[in-house]
């Protein structure tokens, strides 16, 4: 049974690093051919892909975020860590680490998920 547990502060100050680290149970996040996500979902509006750390160590990040976003992994831990620089209320949001598998058409999709955690950027 693969789980997935985030964990880190609820609350940044604007303009300071966000970080977020995914404990996985389970599975190992070097298993092929799994992908690691960070997904957030912001107060009233629809969820929103981040980017991810493929098995084999690649990142993929969304283009909107990809100038302050980085994310790794320590395989001896088996977790993976999202880091959101200069961060403003806008990026107040639950934050989900997430599962993702390939369909054969290349189609990916989320098969497991973290329960969430809450951040809040505030002053």
């Amino acid at each position: 049974q693969v789980q997935l547990q985030e964990s880190g502060p609820g609350l940044v100050k604007p303009s300071q690093t966000l970080s977020l680290t995914c404990e996985v149970s389970g599975d190992s996040i070097a298993q092929e051919f799994y992908y690691w996500s960070w997904i957030r979902q912001p107060p009233g509006k629809g969820l929103e892909w981040i980017g991810c750390i493929a098995y084999s160590g690649s990142t993929y990040y969304s283009p909107s975020l990809k100038s302050r976003t980085s994310i790794f992994r320590d395989t001896s831990k088996n977790q993976f860590t999202l880091q959101l620089m200069s961060v403003d209320p806008e990026d107040t949001a639950v934050y989900y680490c997430a599962r993702e598998s390939q369909l054969p058409d290349n189609t990916d999709y989320v098969d497991k998920w973290g329960q969430g955690t809450q951040v809040t950027v505030s002053s």
